[in-house]
Order: structure tokens, then C-alpha cells, then sequence
């Protein structure tokens, strides 16, 4: 009885995998993809290491809506951490992941204090599994908002 219940449990588990593998390899992207959505940042904070104030190694981490590219809905939302790498040109080394409607996109790279700035597509889930690309990050409303622009490729 042990070794029926050890085989159909095996069976089971096989059969899960692949039909795992039939709904991951559902849609995804097969051309260039074009998407912008706006990030309201509203719940970024900033641990502070020593020396006190602004320094090199302080920790910026946060989780904000995002809305469409006409910002009039919230279509999903980010989470992640920045290192401050240099004060002087206001300098972040950062990652963080996109949750969308369709899937994940995790990005990484340079946010600057004062100008715009392009993080590199490191990966994706769902129908964005397959990209890779960069995203544009354009400040808005006085560094309240932010643009994401993503240019994707398969």
C-alpha cells in the first residue's frame, strides 16, 4: 500500500510540473514592447548610517504604487533598496522588482539625485520572462513621481 501511495504521489507531482510548464510557457513578449508607468513615491525610507546625514552606505528602501501611463490608475506596485554610493553627484546603486498585471519586472542600476537615469532589465516573470532591455527613469513632480519607461526586447 506504501509503495501505491509512493508511486501515485510521484505521478501526481509529474503531473503538476508539467502542467506548470504548459501555463509558463503561455504568453510572452515576441517584440519589441514599449511600456511607461509612473511610480508615486510615498513610502520611501532612508536608514542613516554613520557618519549622521547624508553619507556614502546609507539605505534607502520602499514599496509604491504604480499607476498607467496616463496616471489615473493604480495598475500595480514596486518594492526595493538603494546603497547611496556618492553624495557629491547624488549617486544610489539600486534593484528593485515591478509588479504588474502580467508579471514581474526586476531592474537594477544607478539612480541619480538630480538627473535622470537608465537601469538595466535583469529578468522577469509571466509575459515578461523572456526580457531584457532597460528602463528609462524620469523624475516627475519634484521627485514625488517617477516615469518608468521600459524598452524591452524578447
Amino acid at each position: 500500500m506504501r509503495k501505491r501511495l509512493g508511486i501515485l504521489a510521484v505521478l501526481a507531482t509529474a503531473a503538476l510540473v508539467a502542467t506548470s510548464a504548459w501555463v509558463i510557457a503561455g504568453r510572452q513578449i515576441s517584440r519589441p514592447v514599449r511600456l511607461k508607468v509612473v511610480e508615486h513615491a510615498t513610502t520611501d525610507a532612508v536608514v542613516d548610517l554613520k557618519p549622521a546625514g547624508d553619507s556614502s552606505g546609507d539605505l534607502l528602501t520602499f514599496h509604491n504604487k504604480l499607476y498607467n501611463e496616463t496616471n489615473s490608475k493604480v495598475i500595480g506596485r514596486d518594492q526595493g533598496s538603494c546603497i547611496r554610493i556618492d553624495t557629491k553627484p547624488g549617486s544610489w546603486e539600486c534593484s528593485w522588482t515591478n509588479i504588474l498585471p502580467d508579471g514581474h519586472i526586476a531592474v537594477q542600476g544607478p539612480f541619480f539625485d538630480k538627473h535622470d537615469g537608465l537601469l538595466a532589465v535583469t529578468g522577469g516573470t509571466g509575459m515578461y520572462r523572456n526580457a531584457r532591455g532597460v528602463m528609462e527613469l524620469r523624475s516627475r513632480a519634484g521627485g514625488t513621481e517617477f516615469a518608468f519607461i521600459f524598452r524591452l526586447v524578447p
